[in-house]
């Protein structure tokens, strides 16, 4: 038997563009997997020479899923530029009720949209049922649920940030808008049934993960060190706090550093298969200091969660490794539905608050010259650094996108599960499947969601060790 090189390419289900290769040695084991961003992102040099005030809303245009997350981060670090270090009551309301009202519809679009069917059907079900398609017509409420709760989610950012997509809310040093009796009340008219429809997905996570423990406990599964926003009383803040990492046992590495000298703490190191870096912590190298981002490591590093519904999911999710760092990657799925509860029950609190109406929407200071902003987006901790000159132009952007941070921890899951399914077996779609389900996880935006036009088949290719074609499979 010859070695093998099997591609995965296109990564399917997921936000932008990737590839997965997996070597066999002659006897058929895996030998080494990886994944491949194969698409160049290069808006760190676009915005360059632009003007600053321009710079929250074309930075955004890295990403159609979660252009609010771009968008409110370099909005923060703008903020500072143009020498505003706090904002008005009504400006920071306004700006988290547009982040809360992104975190929900995203991870509304991922749970429902784009993990649900390996949930639903299984990972090696009939691959003409396990989409959104099928889960349409087998759950049709489920279906209309997902679409409902992300509709919801995109309505309350076109009312705070002007449109559902790319919007212009967040200016430096404030927002341009309130939000109008009018406004207010609409969404309030919902608000009872996203809380209900939210608990309920939160049981559907809950339930999958304690109900095949055994099999989260094997599939990419490994200790890792965990990043996070955290606020000063150590809760859970998904739109500003100082930096925390923890190790694989909760010990913190660091702990309230302001994001601001983030540089002094977080390295990244370019390795030659991938466009995307991989981020690790300084003090403990880039062999053993890469970290995981996202809902599984804010729930893990947190001390707790402010609203009481998703503090309660927190301590049940904490409980299943007794209060232990959970380094299940199936756990995101259950912590990415804690922080939908938590988004639901932050936006209530906000839709009642009075400072929504306020007038005082702006403030300047004294200029600076450079800043960090920094948010946690829904996929992770999304780090925006800016120069600007004396002329009000950019002269260097160094963006750390929240999938970034997962580069090392998703290959480490590819690897996992390919050596474990795909060594010395007849390799069908649904042993494939079980690779792209360890990367769905992680809810990755692969290339800042950018997306092609048309169908784009899922082909996999055999090769022996001169490059020639044993077996194509591919699916429409």
């Amino acid at each position: 038997m010859t070695a093998k090189k099997i591609i995965i390419e296109p990564v399917t289900r997921v936000e932008g563009h990737g590839k997965v290769t997996i070597h066999l040695d002659d006897k058929g084991q895996v030998t080494d997997a990886k994944l491949h961003i194969v698409e160049f992102r290069g808006f760190e040099r676009f915005i360059q020479g632009r003007p600053f005030w321009e710079v929250p809303v074309t930075i955004q245009r890295l990403c159609g899923i979660c252009p609010v997350s771009h968008h409110l981060a370099a909005a923060k670090a703008m903020d500072l530029i143009v020498g505003v270090d706090k904002l008005t009551p009504t400006a920071e309301k306004m700006r988290r009720l547009m982040h809360y009202g992104q975190m929900f519809q995203s991870h509304a679009l991922h749970f429902f949209h784009l993990c649900s069917p390996d949930l639903l059907f299984g990972f090696d079900a009939d691959v003409g049922i396990r989409n959104v398609v099928g889960v349409a017509a087998k759950y049709p409420e489920l279906a209309v649920q997902g679409v409902m709760m992300r509709r919801y989610g995109q309505e309350i950012i076109k009312a705070t940030a002007g449109k559902k997509i790319h919007g212009t809310g967040a200016i430096p040093g404030g927002i341009n808008k309130n939000l109008s009796i009018a406004e207010r009340d609409a969404l309030l008219k919902e608000i009872d049934q996203q809380m209900a429809w939210s608990k309920a997905a939160l049981k559907i996570a809950k339930d999958y993960t304690v109900d095949h423990l055994e099999l989260a406990k094997a599939f990419a599964s490994f200790e890792s060190s965990h990043l996070t926003l955290i606020r000063e009383d150590g809760a859970m803040d998904l739109y500003h706090g100082n930096l925390r990492a923890i190790d694989k046992d909760g010990n913190r590495i660091f702990d309230q550093v302001n994001y601001q000298q983030y540089a002094d703490y977080i390295a990244e190191e370019v390795r030659d298969y991938s466009y995307m870096e991989f981020p690790f912590i300084r003090s403990i190298g880039p062999e053993n200091g890469w970290y995981r981002v996202g809902p599984l490591a804010r729930v893990n590093a947190c001390d707790f969660i402010d609203t009481p519904l998703a503090e309660a999911a927190r301590k049940e999710f904490m409980a299943v490794t007794g209060g232990k760092p959970n380094h299940l990657s199936l756990g995101y799925h259950w912590a990415r539905m804690i922080e939908l509860l938590h988004s639901a029950e932050k936006i209530q609190m906000l839709l009642n608050d009075p400072d929504l109406q306020g007038e005082d929407l702006v403030l300047k200071g004294e200029r600076r010259g450079e800043a960090v902003g920094l948010i946690e987006a829904p996929r992770g901790t999304l780090f925006h650094h800016y120069k600007v000159n004396e002329n009000d132009q950019v002269t260097m952007c160094n963006l750390i996108v929240s999938t970034t941070s997962n580069n090392e921890p998703m290959n480490r899951a590819v690897s996992s599960v390919a050596k474990k399914y795909l060594s010395g077996v007849e390799i069908t779609e649904g042993l494939l499947n079980h690779v792209e389900v360890a990367i769905r996880a992680y809810d990755p935006c692969l290339s800042c969601a950018t997306h092609a036009l048309g169908r784009m088949p899922l082909e996999v290719s055999v090769l022996d060790c001169a490059g020639n074609v044993l077996s194509r499979k591919a699916t429409n």
